[in-house]
């Protein structure tokens, strides 16, 4: 049996999820200088930053082309991931999840791509003056959403292979 109408439960958790991401960023925006950090753990800052690129600002200073492009590849993504949640066996509830938190990310950046022409991030985790790329809820929601996808694999690879 297919998710059907019961995908539109996983469309709200996106919808709520996209929409703390978007609040976030506001606070961020609002209260943040612009690449000053503020300490709130000695291994934890929130520091704004605009990201015109991808993932740990892959493409960033690639002239501008890269706005259009990720934002088709996150416009199909997304596309594919609302059906996919729709015609999804109603039973998968950890891949119904993983896809709806990726599905959030997706479009909590692609908001900010196409309305700001860049990704507002702001969470700054550093260990011995090793910093990891500045990121977002968005990004957050994507991480743990493949994560509990790749959980998800590994828990029912012996149903999936069975009905294959």
């Amino acid at each position: 049996m297919r998710n059907g109408t019961l995908a539109f439960a996983w469309y709200g958790l996106a919808l709520v999820l996209i929409l703390l991401d978007q609040y976030t960023k506001g606070l961020a925006s609002a209260h943040l200088d612009y690449g000053r950090p503020q300490e709130v753990f000695s291994w934890f800052n929130l520091t704004l930053a605009h990201n015109t690129g991808a993932a740990f600002s892959f493409l960033d200073q690639a002239g501008g082309w890269q706005r259009y492009f990720f934002t088709i590849v996150a416009s199909g993504v997304s596309v594919a991931l609302i059906i996919w949640l729709f015609v999804m066996p109603r039973n998968q509830r950890l891949l119904a999840f993983s896809v709806a938190l990726i599905l959030a990310g997706a479009l909590g950046n692609l908001y900010d791509r196409v309305t700001l022409g860049y990704v507002v991030d702001f969470i700054s985790v550093h260990y011995g003056g090793y910093y990891f790329p500045a990121f977002n809820l968005a990004d957050s929601a994507i991480s743990v959403g493949a994560a509990c996808m790749i959980l998800d694999s590994l828990l029912h690879r012996d149903a999936r292979e069975a009905t294959a």
